[in-house]
């Protein structure tokens, strides 16, 4: 497919592609407008994924013209072909993306085919709103970021929805009026863990329903197993990035947005013994930043599959399954998606919180839709969303590593550990290259 030519992504040029200065990647700068394929001012959007996480991704954008469906389960596609009878399916996005008339894509497929899908349809000139995280490597992340960069007038946005919800703000707005003083730590959790326990045994034939070679695109070559799908695919590195790389975006995000965050300076890790194949079942991830905004260093440490900061442990903060705690010389905030509390609370009696500044989202899809048809800003654009996605991938790239990782993020390069670079890019299967 043309579109997928333009640049290809190996070992060899990867690094030579992706020399430029991150920081036109994080400015999230307006889009300008794109003229829309229908009269009715309605997108033409073609959908890559149509189940499980995918439904709730349609229902944000089935205000507009839903003209194309695409996935490699038939009985999934026919299901939502019933509720779009006049979209044209596919089963291979490539196909999908030569049509003439899409003015918008939405990828909602597993990780492994977020990159190829994403570079496809900004290449061929379509905006583009894709699942997090943004891409299975660092490389691919870095690639897609690079790539809408030089698209400005398509917009972008990453599926980390809960950004546009009203709690997130208002925690972003207490950190950054000082409510808690200098942050200098921030520790995230997460009680999910999708560890593996080894390849699964067995050559079971691949169901008539299923188109599993399209499944794989750019994964290595592997026998179909009932284990990989629906859902488990996360378990292996081949496909996922375990619990990191599923809810690290979402949680993560707030850190980042908060403390005006970017590229780490260090990475290291810690979990049970490497498996080859399958993703941990916990992680701690430590991370250390320099802020962008007061230039002091920030620890940000990630906790998975039931490990959890000290302090929760030791009774001093509310004992939440999933939360983020900023960590300040005044105080603490902690939150989660619906909820914030300033920490001690008999230090924060009477406390007024700043009027609001954030402006509230119209909703997550809304953002892109609008920014597809007028050129407004996304929160969540490939920019921002492209370092994010950089960062929690890292966090594997050091467990899998088994080093503290020194991060020279413009090189896209752990300076004192070569190993490293196995699991910052892989080698894309014939017919797949981006």
């Amino acid at each position: 497919m043309a579109a997928l030519k333009e640049s290809s992504l190996t070992r060899r040029n990867f690094l030579r592609q992706t020399a430029l200065t991150t920081t036109a990647l994080w400015l999230g700068s307006q889009v300008s407008r794109a003229k829309i394929s229908s009269p009715s001012n309605r997108l033409n959007i073609g959908i890559i994924g149509t189940a499980n996480r995918a439904q709730a991704n349609i229902a944000g954008v089935s205000s507009e013209n839903i003209v194309a469906l695409c996935d490699i389960d038939d009985h999934y596609l026919s299901a939502a072909a019933e509720r779009f009878p006049r979209a044209k399916t596919y089963n291979d996005f490539r196909k999908l993306l030569e049509r003439k008339d899409i003015d918008a894509v939405v990828v909602s497929t597993a990780d492994h085919t977020h990159a190829v899908a994403t570079i496809g349809a900004l290449q061929s000139g379509r905006h583009v709103y894709c699942e997090k995280p943004l891409a299975h490597t660092v490389s691919e992340a870095r690639l897609v970021s690079k790539i809408a960069a030089h698209h400005p007038h398509l917009a972008t946005q990453m599926g980390t929805q809960i950004h546009a919800g009203k709690n997130y703000r208002r925690v972003v707005e207490l950190v950054q009026c000082g409510a808690i003083g200098n942050v200098t730590e921030c520790h995230v959790w997460c009680d999910k863990s999708w560890g593996g326990e080894g390849r699964p045994v067995g050559r079971p034939p691949v169901p008539a329903y299923l188109h599993w070679d399209l499944w794989l695109g750019p994964a290595p070559e592997r026998a179909y197993n009932p284990d990989y799908l629906p859902k488990n695919w996360r378990r292996w590195w081949d496909f996922g990035n375990g619990t990191l790389g599923d809810m690290g975006c979402h949680y993560m995000d707030l850190a980042h947005w908060a403390l005006d965050l970017h590229h780490p300076l260090t990475v290291e890790a810690e979990g049970p013994e490497l498996n080859p194949d399958t993703t941990p079942a916990w992680l701690i991830v430590r991370y250390q930043y320099e802020s962008r905004a007061s230039k002091s260093p920030i620890d940000v440490t990630w906790y998975d599959g039931g490990k959890r900061p000290e302090l929760l442990a030791r009774g001093k903060i509310f004992n939440w399954k999933n939360g983020v705690l900023f960590v300040g010389d005044k105080g603490m905030l902690l939150a989660d998606y619906e909820h914030h509390h300033l920490l001690p609370e008999s230090d924060f009696r009477g406390f007024a919180p700043p009027p609001p500044t954030i402006p509230d989202s119209i909703g997550h899809h809304k953002e892109w839709i609008q920014a597809c048809k007028t050129g407004s800003p996304t929160t969540c654009n490939f920019g921002y969303s492209g370092a994010l996605s950089e960062a929690v991938l890292l966090g594997n790239v050091a467990y899998r590593a088994g080093r503290k990782l020194e991060w020279d993020s413009l090189s896209l390069n752990a300076k004192n550990c070569r190993e490293a670079s196995n699991y910052i890019q892989r080698e894309p299967r014939r017919g797949w290259i981006i």
